[in-house]
């Protein structure tokens, strides 16, 4: 089970195109709030989380950590959701992020150590001890990294790629009518 991670200031497409596309799949996605169930978004859009953030079982695969300057700022702030982050990579278990996610949540908690990475425009600064990118998605290792809301569905599809082998992806990519 991935944990989707919630927070106010999200952005609204990096964190419902991953979770349908999962899903679609058959990837278990649960959508975890922080400091809430209802989550407001950064542009005014509620999403109900299925969990908080304390209520997460112990056996989560991964997380998935979108972007969004404020929500990512939230999830930065967040304690539980940094101790999360934090095991999932000593556990060489996924953590994928998105935009602002990478600068703002990943790289102050050193998970971008030596590692080739990307992010929304402007952030390339951010991303402290990470080999900057400008690929639209970028794997290494276990951590998936990408720019924004128009790279969201490619990102998607790579965490099926990676979770349920690529024709599951690209079965996924056919029936969502992607630009191939």
């Amino acid at each position: 089970m991935y944990a989707l991670l919630l927070a106010p200031g999200f952005e609204e497409v990096e964190a419902v195109t991953p979770a349908d596309f999962l899903r679609r799949a058959g990837i278990e996605v649960r959508l975890v709030g922080i400091g809430g169930r209802l989550i407001e978004g950064g542009h005014g859009i509620q999403v109900q989380a299925d969990l908080e953030i304390g209520e997460l079982p112990a056996d989560v695969e991964g997380v998935i950590v979108p972007g969004g300057a404020a929500g990512a700022a939230n999830i930065a702030a967040s304690p539980a959701a940094v101790a999360l982050i934090r095991r999932l990579n000593e556990q060489g278990r996924l953590v994928a992020a998105i935009c602002a996610a990478p600068a703002a949540v990943l790289a102050p908690n050193g998970i971008l150590q030596g590692r080739r990475v990307t992010g929304f425009p402007g952030t390339e600064d951010g991303l402290t001890g990470g080999r900057f990118a400008r690929n639209r998605v970028v794997v290494d290792g276990n951590l998936v990294t990408s720019r924004g809301p128009g790279t969201a569905a490619e990102f998607a599809l790579k965490l099926i790629e990676l979770s349920a082998g690529r024709d599951k992806a690209l079965e996924v990519h056919h029936r969502t009518l992607q630009k191939d």
